[in-house]
């Protein structure tokens, strides 16, 4: 007689939006294969351009629009630029589905697609990504947290050509020193340096909000890699952070965003799961 005590759940179908460094790290280790998922989809802007480096995983997905990603696949990792948020997430959550954002920022200027997934049982996750402590501050969050104060020092290259720097014609290939070019808040630094700074919007989310964290940013020609450092005042703990992330082949993102993701998703199907 069959043993009817264990359940068999069928794999979760995943789609990735952008093939970026990102994008094509985390399709690999789909592609290597994690536990209870299956990749299923992809969409990029030139399909063309990753044609043959997809015929030489295992398993090649799907080459499909954005708009018909949701039709094949429970969960969907965005790795596209900001505008694509809103097309990329709002069909999942609508339909009670999962998006996992990494484009933080944009969140912001679409902030109803929350209360969206909360409606429809959909669900939206912001990655670890690029920081440490996500997980005590979304703890301190529980109870009242104070303050919340990030220190960002990037290469040149990972800054150049922001909005905040062109419209304050900010001459940056000109820095020979370290030189602080922002200081603000969160909600403010992620429309001036919409690819540059999810990490702290991330932050923000899941402390005390994008208008109260502040933030600085300082263009330093001295340092190889993103520096990020928090400190954090609540009512529960006082704690500071420091984190020096290697950037990807894209100066603007941190090697270790992918594995976050990737890290995410092993933890969907894992009989042990470390942190919230």
């Amino acid at each position: 007689m069959a043993d009817l005590s264990r359940s068999v759940r069928a794999d979760l179908r995943v789609a990735i939006a952008g093939l970026g460094p990102i994008g094509k790290r985390v399709a690999e280790a789909l592609d290597q294969g994690i536990d209870g998922l299956a990749l299923v989809a992809v969409s990029a802007q030139h399909p063309e351009k990753h044609r043959s480096w997809l015929s030489g995983l295992t398993r090649a997905p799907a080459i499909l629009p954005i708009d018909a990603l949701c039709e094949v696949a429970d969960i969907v990792i965005e790795c596209a630029p900001g505008k694509l948020v809103r097309s990329i997430v709002e069909p999942f959550v609508t339909s009670g589905k999962t998006a996992v954002v990494l484009s933080a920022g944009a969140l912001l200027d679409h902030e109803d697609l929350i209360e969206l997934a909360k409606r429809n049982g959909g669900q939206i996750v912001v990655p670890t990504g690029a920081l440490i402590g996500l997980d005590a501050v979304t703890a301190a969050a529980v109870g009242t947290i104070h303050s919340v104060r990030m220190v960002t020092r990037k290469p040149i290259a990972g800054l150049a050509g922001a909005p905040y720097i062109i419209e304050n014609n900010i001459d940056i290939e000109r820095i020979t020193e370290p030189l602080r070019i922002f200081e603000g808040t969160a909600r403010e630094a992620a429309k001036g340096f919409p690819a540059n700074l999810n990490v702290a919007v991330a932050l923000s989310l899941a402390g005390i909000g994008p208008d109260r964290t502040k933030l600085e940013i300082w263009a330093d020609p001295t340092v190889t890699r993103n520096i990020h450092r928090i400190e954090v005042d609540s009512d529960s703990a006082r704690f500071s952070m420091s984190i020096e992330n290697i950037p990807s082949e894209n100066p603007k993102t941190g090697r270790i965003t992918a594995l976050s993701v990737i890290a995410y998703l092993r933890k969907q199907r894992a009989s042990l799961r470390v942190g919230t």
